[in-house]
């Protein structure tokens, strides 16, 4: 954890009301309010999943978000991108998304990036970042992020739907299986759009994103270590399933 000691962590008047409620949790206190609000966090991807998450993230009170996603909103992006408005249409995400957030908590501090994730900029994209969400929907960028997270020690909450279903798990480098560990392939039927989008789905594994980045953040509670938890709404089943280790990983198996 990379907390900034330039951050002024002290909660003001309007803070302590605004998060009055949230911090009336059982073993949630000022403590985990202020490690939230000194935290960074990388939203890679603002769609249907990454900008519920970073909504919930706002409202939580994280101090600083930083949204990479590049591309104009598009019409068919409309039935689960929250951030997002009709009057928007043909124009940056990343702009829509930083001026939704402000108008939401405008203690939250947001950078806007209108990039894809390469090689060559992943590793200045992570710099000074706490965590990441992985919300891009390809495993390409997903499989970048992770070899930079792991290599950096940053943090990361991956995530994914497809349909009804949807998997979610924390990459904490040096301790739990990393992405490649779990899926050390890709799979060649898998299309970057041709797969089923339900707003409520996104929405659902977004929320879910959000508070596995609190309690990795916060030390809140118990967030998923060595375990997927899979969902599949249409008939609302939800199983956890451990994960190992790969010590042979190309990726994290010299850590």
């Amino acid at each position: 954890m990379k907390w900034s000691t330039e951050i002024d962590t002290a909660l003001n008047e309007r803070e302590l009301e605004r998060y009055r409620r949230q911090m009336m949790l059982q073993g949630f206190a000022v403590e985990h309010q202020q490690k939230l609000k000194a935290s960074t966090a990388l939203i890679a991807g603002v769609g249907g999943l990454g900008g519920t998450a970073a909504l919930y993230l706002a409202m939580a009170g994280i101090g600083k978000m930083v949204f990479i996603h590049s591309g104009d909103l598009t019409l068919s992006n409309m039935n689960r991108q929250i951030l997002m408005k009709h009057d928007w249409i043909g124009k940056s995400r990343v702009i829509q998304a930083k001026k939704t957030i402000a108008e939401i908590n405008p203690d939250v501090d947001v950078e806007i990036i209108d990039e894809r994730f390469t090689e060559q900029n992943v590793g200045r994209f992570l710099d000074g970042t706490d965590i990441v969400l992985s919300a891009r929907p390809n495993f390409y960028e997903r499989r970048l992020l992770n070899r930079a997270c792991v290599d950096n020690e940053v943090l990361m909450v991956e995530a994914a739907m497809n349909g009804m279903e949807g998997y979610l798990f924390n990459i904490v480098p040096g301790i739990t299986p990393c992405l490649n560990c779990v899926f050390p392939d890709d799979n060649p039927d898998w299309e970057e759009l041709g797969f089923a989008v339900l707003g409520a789905v996104s929405g659902t594994l977004g929320c879910l994103m959000s508070l596995e980045a609190i309690k990795l953040l916060t030390g809140y509670g118990s967030p998923l270590m060595s375990k997927m938890l899979w969902f599949n709404t249409m008939n609302m089943e939800f199983r956890k399933y451990p994960l190992y280790k790969d010590n042979e990983c190309v990726c994290c198996g010299r850590k």
